[in-house]
């Protein structure tokens, strides 16, 4: 691969950061390159929840959730994709959970958070949910089926004037170009230049920027995950968050009553804190459920499987649902994990930004990080340039002309 072209921005990597800030440079009217070493994108970006949990953040995660909720809602129609604006619904089955959800609900604007009670959750889910005392109905939540929605994202974006998208392309090196002015990319099809990179791998920084990740002592997490048959076919409507789930969200494990909660987990079942579990769930849409997740932050991840992960998990879900489950699929994700930051955006060169988001919310935060980014960089945009508004017509993309918004 010997391009003569120049564009304004190589993104390397087509998982949802990278596509994110695809597409974000598109919409600032610039020209782009993505390039992805498999065939298909099959990392954290498909092996996920699809679950786009923006209320339940916190601080910068919080910001950026709530801006990839509008992109999320504008470019799935562009794109075609099906994103379900069902919400969240995170249930309490002990007081001191029900005290969360209370406390919570206080810190959040009119319409973020509806406390129900159990018969309202009841009614909401089609499922018994035994022993549920309380729940919180987070509305602004969407969900996705991840392992369409990232394909039919980066086929949008191949799709308009100015971007290519080139897979089974494997980047060796990302050095400053002859030139003094541009970017060099060294792939094994060979090497391109652009004004400026986004290197956007996920939990393989370490590959090209071994510092970067020593800095934050960048681990990979990985991550133990079902796919089971619901206990009884319907529609389960929204996202379900347990009281494990209200240790790992930021809103939610901020409150002073989530230190009840950890505290009685420890006494009762230690075992569940020891593999770092979320017990939630989500819907595919032929109906089958996602249910997740336990976490191993690893500097390899190792190939062997520990079944009694598994088994940890089905007897949590079996407990939530009051019935057996029927595995259908089990697999691991692996996504990039580091205690020192959320998310990590590094300058190695001024015009190279490497990027991962390093808390496990890239489904939920890449639309909005990818602004705060390209922000820092310095483009000499084309002021005659027009970017892309995200619009659909009869679910096809349909571009429409719109001022450039390059910083």
């Amino acid at each position: 691969m010997n391009s003569t072209s120049t564009p304004d921005l190589i993104v390397v990597g087509a998982g949802i950061v990278g596509l994110a800030h695809a597409a974000e440079a598109l919409r600032r009217g610039l020209t782009v390159t993505v390039l992805e070493r498999d065939h298909r994108a099959v990392g954290a970006s498909v092996r996920n929840f699809g679950h786009v949990c923006a209320t339940a953040q916190s601080g910068r995660g919080l910001e950026y959730a709530l801006t990839a909720r509008e992109r999320w809602i504008e470019l799935g129609a562009a794109a075609g994709i099906d994103v379900r604006q069902v919400g969240t619904l995170v249930l309490a089955r002990h007081e001191d959970e029900a005290r969360v959800l209370r406390e919570f609900a206080a810190t959040r604007p009119a319409g973020q958070v509806r406390l129900l009670d159990a018969e309202e959750a009841r009614e909401l889910t089609a499922q018994p949910l035994p022993g549920l005392l309380a729940a919180a109905h987070l509305p602004l939540d969407l969900r996705v089926d991840p392992r369409e929605a990232i394909p039919a994202l980066a086929a949008w974006i191949a799709a308009q004037p100015g971007a290519e998208v080139r897979f089974d392309t494997h980047v060796t090196a990302v050095t400053p170009a002859a030139d003094g002015a541009s970017v060099a990319v060294s792939t094994n099809r060979g090497e391109l230049t652009a004004a400026r990179v986004i290197h956007a791998v996920g939990h393989d920084v370490d590959r090209l920027f071994p510092a970067l990740a020593e800095q934050i002592e960048l681990k990979r997490c990985r991550l133990q995950m079902l796919e089971v048959a619901p206990p009884r076919k319907a529609d389960l409507g929204p996202a379900l968050l347990t009281g494990l789930s209200m240790l790992r969200y930021g809103g939610l494990a901020a409150t002073p009553a989530a230190r009840d909660v950890r505290e009685r987990i420890q006494r009762s079942t230690p075992e569940l804190l020891d593999v770092q579990m979320n017990l939630m769930l989500t819907q595919r849409p032929e109906g089958s459920l996602v249910l997740g997740d336990t976490h191993v932050d690893e500097d390899s991840t190792s190939p062997f499987d520990d079944e009694r992960l598994a088994e940890l998990l089905l007897r949590e879900g079996e407990e939530l649902f009051g019935e057996p489950l029927t595995v259908r699929r089990r697999w691991r994700g692996v996504y990039a994990h580091s205690a020192a930051t959320d998310f990590l955006v590094a300058s190695p060169h001024p015009a190279v930004r490497v990027v991962s988001v390093t808390s496990g919310i890239g489904m939920t935060t890449s639309f909005g990080l990818a602004p705060d980014v390209l922000d820092g960089l310095v483009w000499p945009v084309d002021s005659s340039r027009h970017g892309l508004e995200w619009a659909h017509d009869g679910g096809q993309a349909a571009p429409v002309a719109a001022l450039a918004s390059g910083a």
